[in-house]
């Protein structure tokens, strides 16, 4: 073997730095568990400190002497900074809260510190085997939940709690669209990466998460790798007869869809979506999904609204959308602030009749905090880091496949700031990374042998 793979069998600190990152992930994953044992609610900030901390430790003591390595975190850490540059710039021009901008940073750039951070470890395969372990157990306890909650205490039949099919996202919102969304990122993460396993149970593996998605009552989260997919085989499209015979049965398959919809009791959620007149420029669907674009403006006091928006937390996004209210009692004495445009949209929400229909209407979705909070410019900064990302961090079409899932969610609703959802994403796109990375260092090895 080659003195490269001798230099990273025993970093100095690993064992510390990866069992860091582990607890940073895990206090993403597990806080509503927590705060249902009746550990007070300010543990679902936790890992706001988890992650930074593990990561500054992680590159402060690693002394990896692969150039490669070196030039993504150098490149990554860049981003990062610019990113902050332009939201301290939207709360400085908007007067908002410093805790506004502290926590609107983190919840969008949070993600892309963790991929930053499992990137930096110079993992042993004993080490990537334990991490991969660790966060596939965290999976699968989040499968578990849902289907104790659905099949055990049947949470679903009672009344007010139809999407209470929430896995380890209990108490949340929007947990069973979050549960589902996990469950289906480590389906499509186990089936490809699991080889060592039997076929059988890898199918089986998918099913039991796809059936996951079917009891909690999360059909965006379907579309969205749905979505996903299709545009990753554009991305790669080489064959062009390849391609017309995938579109037939693309089609062929939509058509069984459509008619098993109106037969299946489990999948006749799908036909909210099925009202060709909600749509067009003047549809309901059409003018309540957009109306943060009608809004939002109506408030710019500035010419530099139209490239920094209205100010971190001051829209749609998560963080004005609802986690400022929900937490305005430990967030107020900070200094956080809010903005009439945020109440507003929910107006408008509260007005349409499809208002309660399905996520998919809402107007508070991703994109449109990124653009509402930060502009344009912020915007741009977000792609510049998903653009590092992409083209060097996602080094297989696995990777590539789960990060444009995340892309499809942000049309939907406010999963690009759930750190729960994002930074599972975000583990499974780093060891990814570290599997290639290693398997290229073994072949390099051999050959050099």
């Amino acid at each position: 073997m080659s003195s490269t793979l001798e230099s990273v069998a025993k970093p100095k600190g690993y064992v510390t730095n990866s069992n860091l990152t582990l607890l940073g992930i895990g206090t993403a994953l597990f806080p509503r568990v927590l705060t249902a044992l009746k550990i007070p609610s300010a543990i679902n900030f936790l890992h706001f400190v988890a992650i930074p901390f593990a990561c500054g430790s992680v590159l402060l003591s690693s002394r990896s002497k692969d150039p490669k390595q070196v030039a993504i975190s150098k490149n990554l850490l860049f981003s990062l900074f610019l990113f902050l540059i332009v939201v301290f710039a939207s709360a400085l021009l908007n007067e908002a809260g410093i805790v506004n901008a502290a926590l609107s940073y983190l919840l969008l750039a949070e993600p892309f510190i963790l991929i930053l951070t499992i990137v930096s470890i110079p993992m042993t395969i004993e080490g990537y085997e334990r991490f991969r372990k660790w966060i596939l157990q965290a999976a699968m306890i989040n499968m578990l939940f849902a289907y104790v909650q659905k099949y055990v205490f049947r949470m679903d039949k009672l009344i007010g709690l139809e999407d209470n099919i929430k896995g380890i996202f209990i108490g949340q919102g929007a947990g069973h669209v979050l549960g589902g969304s996990v469950a289906m990122t480590f389906a499509a993460y186990y089936f490809v990466t699991a080889k060592a396993k039997p076929l059988w149970f890898r199918i089986a593996i998918v099913l039991a998460c796809f059936n996951h998605i079917i009891i909690s009552d999360t059909k965006q989260v379907l579309l969205s790798f749905i979505v996903a997919y299709i545009l990753l085989y554009l991305i790669n499209i080489r064959d062009i007869k390849k391609t017309l015979i995938y579109l037939i049965l693309a089609a062929v398959f939509l058509s069984v869809f459509y008619w098993a919809i109106y037969k299946f009791e489990a999948l006749k959620p799908f036909t909210v979506w099925i009202r060709p007149e909600i749509y067009g420029p003047d549809g309901e669907a059409t003018l309540l999904k957009f109306a943060a674009f009608r809004i939002v403006p109506q408030h710019f006091h500035s010419p530099l609204n139209w490239l920094l928006g209205l100010g971190p937390g001051h829209t749609v996004g998560r963080l004005g959308g609802w986690m400022l209210h929900v937490y305005w009692n430990l967030l107020a004495p900070l200094g956080a602030t809010i903005h009439l445009a945020s109440k507003q949209v929910w107006m408008a929400v509260g007005q349409s009749w499809l208002g309660d229909q399905s996520s998919m209407f809402s107007p508070l979705f991703g994109w449109a905090g990124i653009w509402g909070d930060l502009g344009p410019l912020g915007l741009a900064s977000y792609f510049y880091m998903a653009f590092l990302v992409w083209r060097y961090i996602c080094v297989s079409d696995l990777s590539k496949y789960l990060m444009l899932t995340v892309f499809v969610f942000g049309l939907i609703l406010s999963q690009l700031e759930e750190p729960g959802y994002t930074l599972f994403v975000a583990t499974m796109i780093g060891l990814e990374w570290q599997n290639q990375r290693r398997a290229h260092l073994m072949v390099g090895g051999l050959q050099a042998g």
